[in-house]
């Protein structure tokens, strides 16, 4: 903002005589106003006061004008290097030119003139972030967790709940079928058949976890003549039929009965596959695992088991898939015999037979296995149970157990004398008897007839 010429026209003196900085600016006014021939003003003054504004314009312009020519005059005293006595000379003209031009007012100090000077930008160095060693680190939020951790945490928590939730149905279609109960059972009334027992409910408990199934569970139990084949059929007929609540899920298929040798094949083999249908067609309506009990399959004829391998093929619906067969067969009891017999010396005793003796089994089952594919495919896709011989204290077990069901006291005595009437095998400290518990019934039966003793 420009306010015209310098002071010094204003004010009397030369005009590069320096002024005193803390006079009265309005007593000398005042006097130079007496020297022109003018009156004060002050006296005068009765309206409003003109006078004050200016008088602070001029202070102020006073002040800026003292302050500028001490700058000067410190520029100028300073020596320069580049040009000597030559260049001291013209600052001082330099100086004094300046001082006689028209100055600009402004309001900004010195301070906010030197601080607009450019300067170098100074180039800021990352900061290296040191952690203490009793401190814990921490990597950077957007580091630590993102997106993809969220969710595949959450994926593994859904999938974790699926596999728990498929393990608590896997226990429940289980407990339906009321294993525990079956085993108890079958050890309780099955004598010198501990390993049998034991591979047939392995088999059961692995195969009835579920309900879907690719294929069919066939049991081929497989022994000679009275060592509890048709024994342990009737049971796990009698057991199914009660946790099943429905004696039509139960189908049992005798050889002799339902198709002797008299009767057409092709009619057994219709008839046998209707009924086979309908029972899983049933079983499947109601969600439940059907038992199918063939007994006396070594006298069945080759086109009943060309029909029942059909029903076993992975090619049939899924509904003929969930379901149990059990084939009790005599083939191979010769073999069986042979086996134990010249074994032995290395069978376990009774009371320790649970344990089983892996080697003798595995050799056992395979040999079964080769003799009983030679005469049909059947036997392929079927699991065997090998049944053994019983020995003597089986027998007696025998007795005592149809006694008790015949209704006579089963007294040890009377059931060893009732076991000495059987035929046994001697061999190595072992007695198997021959026929096994076979004329059981039929020694128990004649205790009936006699009669009692007259008391004295």
């Amino acid at each position: 903002m420009h306010w015209g010429p310098p002071a010094e026209q204003w004010l009397p003196g030369h005009p590069g005589e320096a002024r005193p900085e803390g006079g009265d600016l309005h007593a000398q006014y005042s006097s130079y106003a007496m020297d022109c021939g003018q009156t004060s003003l002050e006296p005068q003054a009765k309206g409003p006061c003109v006078i004050a504004p200016v008088r602070a314009v001029l202070r102020l312009r006073r002040r800026v004008c003292v302050l500028r020519k001490r700058r000067l005059l410190q520029l100028g005293t300073e020596p320069d290097t580049g040009t000597g006595a030559l260049g001291s000379s013209g600052s001082s003209g330099a100086l004094r030119a300046d001082l006689d031009q028209p100055k600009f007012f402004t309001f900004d100090s010195l301070t906010e003139l030197s601080s607009r000077t450019p300067r170098k930008k100074r180039r800021r160095r990352s900061r290296v972030v040191l952690y203490p060693e009793t401190s814990r680190k921490y990597r950077p939020r957007t580091e630590r967790q993102s997106r993809a951790q969220r969710c595949l945490l959450l994926l593994v928590a859904i999938v974790g709940f699926q596999v728990l939730n498929a393990i608590e149905n896997l226990d429940d279609n289980a407990q339906r079928y009321d294993l525990d109960g079956l085993e108890k059972a079958l050890r309780r009334s099955v004598f010198g058949q501990p390993a049998a027992v034991g591979r047939i409910m392995a088999l059961l408990r692995d195969y009835l976890a579920t309900h879907v199934h690719s294929h069919p569970l066939l049991l081929a139990l497989h022994g000679p003549s009275g060592v509890g084949k048709s024994h342990v059929g009737r049971l796990l007929a009698r057991h199914f039929q009660a946790v099943l609540e429905d004696g039509a899920l139960v189908l049992q298929y005798h050889a002799r009965h339902h198709c002797p040798e008299l009767r057409p094949v092709q009619d057994c083999r219709k008839e046998l596959a209707q009924r086979v249908a309908d029972v899983v067609a049933q079983a499947e309506a109601e969600e439940k695992t059907p038992l199918l009990v063939l007994d006396e399959a070594e006298l069945l004829p080759p086109g009943l088991l060309d029909e029942l391998h059909g029903l076993l093929q992975p090619q049939r619906s899924h509904h003929f898939h969930n379901a149990i067969y059990v084939l009790l067969s005599g083939a191979g009891g010769v073999e069986i015999t042979q086996f134990v017999l010249r074994n032995a010396s290395r069978m376990l005793p009774p009371h320790l037979h649970s344990a089983g003796n892996t080697q003798t089994e595995e050799e056992l089952h395979s040999s079964l296995r080769e003799l009983l594919a030679r005469e049909h495919p059947l036997w392929n896709t079927a699991a065997i149970v090998p049944f053994l011989l019983l020995d003597k204290p089986d027998v007696v077990n025998c007795f005592r157990e149809e006694m008790a069901g015949e209704g006579f006291f089963p007294e040890q005595a009377l059931a060893e004398q009732l076991a000495e009437q059987l035929s046994y095998y001697q061999v190595a400290g072992h007695e198997f008897a021959i026929t096994g518990c076979k004329q059981v019934v039929a020694k128990v039966n004649l205790l009936q007839h006699k009669p009692a003793k007259a008391e004295p």
